[in-house]
């Protein structure tokens, strides 16, 4: 009876909890009307549920459709209200200039280093202008026509300091900053340039020198030399005759026929080598020069070895079919770009780079083995 009693009783308690659970039930539904959070959790919670088992049945989920619809139009109106990604220096302005000693018949040497330019003007989002002579008293009217109107900073080569330090000049007292590039790292200072970018010729030369060693060159080695009065190019042959043990270096200048007339400096020079049957190696300056000793090389009918100073498709050409040593690349694409950088720089963050000391960007070493690689990125414009 006992048992029965109890059985009796426990059926009794649960009646009334089901009874009671109802009303539980009607209460938690008219809080959560009030409870947002509660509402959100809920709906996530089922949400997630209803996800895995559509994805179980291998059916795409419907509330990514949804997620994706509703977040597109949040994405359009903050594109319509013109809140676009900032671009990299979006409100800068100001018109920067690059006067170069840019020669006639230029193999494309200066236009990598225009490409670097303008390149970094895009970047920095800043005007940039890059023009270039050989005569240097039109390469310095071309600093003073960007002082006259309104540049903000002025990039120059220095092949002949002598003849830019005036315009340079005129450029630090309008209170412009200065950056010298290619040619002219030991005198950037003095002419107020905040650096330098570029090679340091003479270690670039030595570098030419101590590679003919290695290559057991043994006997007289020319260095071509292409224009008068050219500074690097002398630096160059300084170099190479500091490291050279092999022979004698003698200076041949072809200036009168130089990049302006190839056809002359190739007929300069097979008479050169068909009277001088001591030359066991050749270094030219220039890319130009480079290929018109190879042709007078081949047309003499003689057997030096040949490097160069700088890169062209045909450099790179001959690199590859094994008609040059190497070539020393001073990546005239950095010369470009990097004084923009810098003088951006200096204007918004007085930033000064080098300690006093240039910026180099050479010398590197392009030979047979590494040739092909760097023309795909000469194709492209920046080598």
């Amino acid at each position: 009876m006992r048992t029965y009693t109890n059985r009796e009783d426990s059926m009794n308690k649960r009646k009334k909890w089901l009874a009671i659970v109802p009303v539980i039930a009607l209460v938690a539904v008219a809080c959560s009307d009030d409870d947002d959070d509660g509402a959100a959790d809920t709906e996530a919670s089922a949400d997630t549920e209803a996800s895995a088992d559509t994805e179980a049945d291998g059916e795409a989920p419907a509330d990514t459709e949804t997620s994706a619809d509703t977040e597109a139009p949040a994405a359009t109106e903050a594109d319509s209200d013109g809140e676009d990604e900032v671009a990299l220096g979006q409100g800068r302005e100001g018109l920067y200039c690059v006067a170069t000693h840019e020669a006639p018949g230029d193999s494309g040497f200066w236009t990598v280093v225009k490409n670097g330019a303008e390149a970094a003007g895009a970047d920095m989002g800043v005007e940039v202008r890059v023009e270039g002579d050989i005569d240097v008293t039109v390469q310095a009217d071309i600093v003073r026509n960007c002082i006259a109107d309104g540049a903000v900073g002025i990039a120059a080569s220095l092949a002949n300091p002598e003849g830019m330090t005036d315009a340079l000049a005129e450029a630090v007292d309008a209170g412009l900053p200065v950056v010298t590039l290619n040619s002219g790292a030991g005198v950037f200072q003095e002419l107020g340039a905040i650096t330098h970018v570029g090679q340091s010729e003479d270690v670039a030369g030595a570098g030419a020198g101590q590679r003919m060693n290695d290559a057991g060159i043994s006997g007289k080695v020319l260095c071509v030399v292409h224009e008068d009065a050219n500074i690097g190019l002398e630096e160059r042959c300084d170099g190479l005759e500091s490291t050279y043990t092999g022979g004698e270096i003698e200076r041949f200048n072809v200036a009168s026929t130089g990049t302006g007339d190839i056809p002359g400096t190739q007929s300069t020079m097979v008479d050169k080598l068909t009277d001088d049957t001591d030359v066991a190696g050749i270094l030219t300056l220039n890319p130009d020069i480079a290929i018109a000793t190879r042709d007078a090389i081949a047309e003499a009918g003689v057997s030096p070895t040949l490097a160069t100073f700088d890169l062209s498709p045909d450099v790179l050409g001959a690199l590859e079919a094994g008609e040059m040593a190497f070539a020393i690349d001073q990546q005239q694409y950095l010369q470009g770009y990097l004084p923009i950088m810098f003088m951006v720089l200096f204007n918004e963050n007085l930033n000064t780079v080098g300690g006093g000391l240039p910026v180099l960007t050479g010398p590197g070493f392009v030979t047979s083995e590494n040739a092909a690689d760097v023309a795909a990125l000469s194709d492209a414009g920046t080598r």
